[in-house]
């Protein structure tokens, strides 16, 4: 098993190689922004998708809703490049939230980037196999286990860790970028050539005459839906802990990349579908194309540049869900450790990334697939309002950071004041932006994202109170207490003798002069053979009660009880209740021999009634109950192989203990 976790994940790392997995700006763009550059394809389609009722008239809006994204783009850039500056560490929306606008306001981020996360691998994925249908209609059928597919080997490369899927993906993502520079550099120039209506060389589908021009809402409905483009720019401030130092440098690098590339396919593709009169089409129907699909095909035909840059295209989309799998377990690790998700969140794994939030992110992401089959208009009109709710959050709580820096200050400080007014700005134009999403996709779809993000927090603050309750229950402040110092009462039971009940008894004798043997009887059922229970009290006094009177030792009684429901622990526990009555004042330890399986075979071929027991022995034994456990091994363990490699001793050291042990 050890050796296939090597092969598939690689080797485990130590703590010291954690500089060494960070990553600079060259993998920080696929590593963190494939989700905002493979929105460039989704996020057009979707405002397009809005406008299609429109027919001929829809392109007519798209070149000033994009307009509108842009500037929205330009804000949220500048906006995070302060966050970054002023938290280095992790300018996250859940951090500046939590120091500046208090711990609810850091759950609602938190829920809100959680629920943006996990949808945005479902998108993501769904998208990228659309491109893939577009190119193979044939395919179409198969949407859905196309999807689980690729989810499955985005979690295995990022459970190798954040570097190797950053690297994994670099030639897909820069291959993307170039070949639709290439294909939007050729539309542009051939649009310029042409007056602006170039002849396609594929001729997209013809759009319907246009109905009627659109009203306020629709307009709105469009640009809610355009906003999808931007998911994902939050991703360098929530992710600088993953870049090597200076971290503030080479995040600042990362995020101007992807915006600057975000921002000319956006402007390119918006221009290009105007002048080539491309539309969005119904995914669910037969000879479903994408928009960049047309795009492409329009521009460049159905050759060699085609399929490279739809190959690539399906690669960026289908990865692009690898931004949440880098940022969304290091949420849940800061999370965890404000003790608001299970701990096991807050623990490295094999690969020092943080195994338990990529499995968690995984698994939900592939619920939501499998609940909407795969198909992106579905999942779309939740899409977005996670996003620009944690937008609006973190810049209202940089207005609130930069408010207290001017305040600790007796002049007003220029630089200050005007990032204040750069973030005040930002958290204005989001929370607008937020306004209108909310408003125009409430009965689309965004209803359920408003009622699970409220369901999110209130789970994370349950999780809080248990970790509060146990803390307060757990804290010791007094000395320690001297109470039961008479050694304990020790249980052992047994189902016949043998060398593990000998070594049971053994070790309860080394601890404690009062042992009992507990044998249960009728445990497989009524044909159980009756003559066990004289064997073995006859073998009892004869290997057990005589060499320990011999040895001047009190020899241990055994107790025999029956079990008429054929389990181990109700009869156990009814007796051990029993002997705390007589005893109240004496500590009792149950001393449990058990066979360790090593192999999956050997756990198949035993009925496991040890660790059925101790489990109900922790469960219902009380304070006053001690349980141990005693192995015993039909072949003896090799230690060095659980050990770090390079604190594993030598091959010939393991033989030599073992020598001596004999």
């Amino acid at each position: 098993m050890n050796s296939l976790l090597s092969l598939i994940l690689g080797r485990r790392l130590a703590n010291r190689e954690v500089q060494r997995r960070k990553i600079g700006a060259f993998a920080g763009v696929p590593a963190m922004g494939l989700d905002a550059i493979g929105s460039s394809s989704y996020g057009p389609e979707a405002a397009l998708t809005i406008l299609a009722p429109l027919g001929a008239a829809s392109l007519d809006y798209i070149l000033p809703i994009t307009a509108a994204i842009l500037v929205l783009l330009a804000i949220l850039y500048v906006s995070y490049r302060q966050t970054i500056h002023a938290y280095p560490s992790s300018g996250g929306a859940y951090t500046v939230a939590k120091e500046n606008l208090g711990t609810q306001a850091s759950l609602l981020a938190a829920a809100a980037l959680m629920v943006d996360y996990i949808l945005n691998v479902a998108v993501a994925i769904s998208a990228g196999i659309a491109a893939l249908v577009s190119a193979f209609p044939a395919l179409a059928p198969h949407t859905l286990m196309l999807c689980l597919a690729t989810l499955t080997i985005i979690t295995l490369a990022n459970l190798r860790g954040t570097g190797e899927a950053g690297r994994m993906w670099a030639l897909p993502t820069y291959t993307f970028v170039a070949s639709f520079a290439v294909v939007i550099g050729m539309g542009v120039a051939k649009a310029i050539a042409s007056g602006g209506h170039p002849a396609p060389i594929a001729p997209p589908p013809p759009l319907a005459d246009s109905a009627a021009a659109a009203g306020l809402w629709l307009a709105l409905r469009s640009f809610s839906a355009g906003c999808t483009a931007m998911t994902g720019v939050e991703a360098v401030s929530n992710g600088i802990s993953a870049f090597r130092e200076p971290s503030t440098r080479y995040a600042r690098r990362t995020l101007l990349s992807i915006v600057l590339i975000l921002g000319v396919l956006l402007a390119g593709i918006a221009y290009l579908v105007q002048a080539y009169g491309i539309g969005a089409m119904d995914q669910t129907q037969d000879g479903y194309q994408s928009v960049l699909s047309q795009l492409a095909a329009a521009v460049a035909g159905r050759g060699v540049l085609y399929y490279i840059a739809i190959g690539s295209l399906l690669c960026v989309l289908v990865l692009s869900a690898n931004t949440s799998f880098v940022d969304f377990p290091r949420l849940c690790q800061m999370v965890a450790r404000d003790s608001f998700l299970p701990r096991a969140f807050a623990v490295a794994g094999r690969r020092l990334v943080y195994d338990v939030g990529i499995l968690y992110l995984a698994s939900t992401a592939a619920l939501l697939l499998i609940a909407f089959g795969g198909i992106t208009d579905r999942l779309i009109p939740m899409f977005a309002i996670g996003a620009f709710l944690t937008f609006t959050l973190s810049q209202t709580g940089m207005v609130v950071h930069w408010h207290r820096e001017q305040k600790k200050t007796r002049h007003v400080d220029s630089h200050v004041a005007a990032r204040l007014a750069v973030n005040a700005v930002g958290a204005t134009t989001t929370g607008v932006a937020l306004a209108v999403i909310l408003t125009t996709k409430f009965i689309e779809g965004a209803w359920i994202t408003v009622l699970v993000i409220p369901a999110v927090i209130f789970l994370l603050r349950k999780i809080r109170q248990y970790y509060d309750e146990v803390g307060a229950r757990t804290r010791k402040v007094e000395p320690l207490a001297i109470t039961h110092v008479d050694p304990p009462i020790v249980i052992v039971p047994t189902e016949n003798w043998s060398r593990l009940t000998d070594r049971a008894l053994a070790f309860a004798l080394q601890i404690s002069p009062d042992v009992i043997g507990v044998h249960l009887t009728s445990l497989n059922g009524p044909d159980d053979d009756s003559e066990k229970e004289t064997h073995l009290r006859e073998q009892w006094r004869i290997d057990v009660e005589e060499p320990v009177r011999a040895a001047g030792i009190t020899p241990p009684r055994l107790v025999v009880l029956p079990s008429h429901y054929r389990n181990i622990h109700g009869p156990l526990l009814k007796f051990i209740s029993e002997v705390e009555e007589k005893q109240p004042d004496r500590q009792i330890a149950v001393v449990i021999p058990e066979l360790v399986k090593l192999t999956w075979w050997q756990h198949l071929l035993h009925t496991h009634r040890a660790r059925r027991l101790r489990a109900a022995l922790l469960r219902y034994g009380g304070s006053r109950l001690v349980v141990m456990n005693i192995p015993w091994y039909l072949e003896e363990p090799r230690p060095a192989e659980a050990l770090e490699p390079e604190a594993a001793p030598p091959a010939h050291r393991p033989h030599v203990i073992r020598a001596r042990a004999r």
